[in-house]
């Protein structure tokens, strides 16, 4: 049992079975054994490689339709922001992708929301010397218009998990059996939050919710609507959440979610309706990252990149490529939405 394992069993002990979204807080966050406050889990020598790991040209081509939008909105000073911006590489290939945008750095702040100091130096070193400014929190984006990238950011925020039991939900909690972390269920109980999903969800189903979402989702939505600019949320998930899709991930390979706590990444997927719900009276377009790929111009980019390769350089560029776009890969369980104002048009890659 380690460290985590033995405080997690010993508040148990002493306070009773915690909610999932406790137990993942504590896993992720722990500011000394929590997984993103003690390493940079990226990458190929890490436990899981995003989009921006895997190639420049998810990077390149979301900071070109950002670009665009802030020139269709007439070239606003303001925040390109980034939710969890990893090791920094995407907010890179932006930033490498748009500087020949006439006056497009000049008019943005880059702002990083991200809780892990580990994470910070790593993003530090990889901008060089970009000016940056890190933010705790989402209330801390500057009163603005924001051009704002969210890439797998919402699955690791913390869930709670509803079985449907008659007219009532019980929720798991982590407990103890045989003194190790277990998962369990609460007695059944109405819930008026989750009143509305009896009509959807069958005797024994499950509904995951994100209490920490809906006020991002929410204060994006507001800064857009108020100040103007565009959000462009991708991650794994679906439009209603149903289904059990608690997981965890260590070394690239699915792991026992309760056996060795801040070892491994634990995430679920991201319900886009609750955030575009959240994010009213902004305007919503949602598709699959493959097709929003495609329409952006990942083909062309694709070919015009591997011209310029040969060998195992190309055939891992044309890997990478497959594993963004199609869908048997990532292309489809991955899903993007954009937030935006309702007067305009969706943004480019949204039809």
């Amino acid at each position: 049992m380690n460290a985590l394992a033995s405080l997690l069993c010993a508040r148990i002990a002493q306070t009773g079975p915690m909610t999932l979204a406790d137990y993942m807080a504590e896993c992720l966050m722990h500011p000394e054994h929590g997984y993103y406050s003690t390493r940079d889990p990226f990458g190929s020598f890490g436990d899981f490689t995003t989009a921006p790991e895997i190639s420049q040209m998810f990077g390149e081509l979301l900071g070109l339709a950002i670009a665009q939008a802030w020139i269709d909105q007439g070239r606003p000073r303001g925040t390109l922001a980034e939710l969890g911006p990893g090791r920094g590489t995407l907010m890179a290939d932006i930033l490498r992708a748009t500087k020949g945008v006439a006056g497009f750095h000049e008019a943005l702040e880059v702002v990083l929301m991200e809780a892990s100091p580990t994470l910070r130096a790593r993003q530090r070193a990889t901008l060089g010397d970009v000016r940056v400014t890190w933010i705790d929190h989402i209330d801390q984006l500057p009163e603005a218009p924001v051009f704002l990238v969210a890439n797998e950011f919402f699955d690791a925020l913390p869930i709670r998990q509803f079985h449907r039991d008659g007219a009532g939900w019980r929720e798991t909690v982590v407990g103890l059996v045989n003194g190790h972390l277990a998962a369990g269920k609460t007695a059944p109980a109405p819930m008026a939050a989750l009143e509305h999903r009896l009509k959807d969800v069958p005797p024994g189903g499950i509904v995951e919710i994100c209490p920490a979402a809906a006020p991002i989702a929410a204060t994006i939505g507001r800064r857009i609507v108020a100040h103007g600019g565009l959000a462009l949320i991708f991650d794994y998930g679906g439009w209603r959440s149903l289904g059990d899709t608690f997981q965890a991930i260590s070394s690239h390979a699915f792991a026992d979610p309760f056996a060795e706590p801040g070892n491994a990444d634990l995430t679920a997927h991201v319900d886009f309706e609750a955030l575009a719900l959240a994010a009213r009276p902004a305007a919503a377009a949602f598709d699959t990252q493959g097709r929003v790929l495609g329409r952006l111009g990942i083909d062309a980019r694709a070919e015009a990149l591997a011209a310029r390769l040969q060998g195992h350089a190309l055939h891992s560029h044309r890997a990478a490529h497959r594993r963004l776009t199609d869908p048997s890969e990532m292309g489809s369980l991955f899903k993007a939405l954009a937030l935006y104002r309702a007067t305009t048009p969706p943004p480019a890659g949204f039809d």
